[in-house]
């Protein structure tokens, strides 16, 4: 699973992955413990997380949110120390630490607080998506000579 294949719903809480295509829109299942599927249509707003950016000061002008996903990780390794519920000047400075050209204009308390939630339910329990991919690649061919080896 990657970035592109796990989806957000405007007007519902949480993350989903993308099931399948459907004529008129697509299966999403929830990646919480319930997982309910749901189907949407082409006339909900989903974003998938693969292109979703944060805005930026910088000449690029925003971030990739996988990007800023893993750097969180290979900060943090899954504990963050915030709470969904806490304070709007300990959410900025908590991305600012992160994402230091973060354009605070633009990006506002609740989108970094979707960054914190997004992150915690990620990295509980789909931890894979975090390493980087040549070292995936790696345990694939080691796999793969092993197998050889037999």
């Amino acid at each position: 699973m990657d970035f592109n294949e796990i989806a957000t719903v405007s007007g519902k809480g949480g993350l989903f992955s993308v099931v399948a295509p459907t004529r008129g829109g697509m299966i999403l299942e929830s990646m919480d413990e319930q997982k309910k599927k749901l189907v949407v249509n082409v006339n909900s707003k989903v974003s998938v997380l693969g292109e979703i950016s944060i805005y930026t000061t910088d000449k690029e002008g925003s971030c990739p949110l996988e990007q800023v996903m893993k750097k969180i990780h290979q900060e943090f390794k899954g504990d963050t120390g915030l709470e969904s519920n806490a304070d709007n000047d300990e959410l900025k400075a908590f991305l600012k630490h992160i994402l230091p050209e973060y354009d605070e204009d633009r990006v506002y308390a609740s989108d970094i607080k979707k960054l914190v939630k997004w992150y915690h339910l990620l990295s509980a329990g789909y931890p894979e998506l975090f390493e980087e991919k040549e070292e995936k690649e790696e345990k694939k061919e080691e796999s793969k000579e092993e197998a050889e080896k037999k």
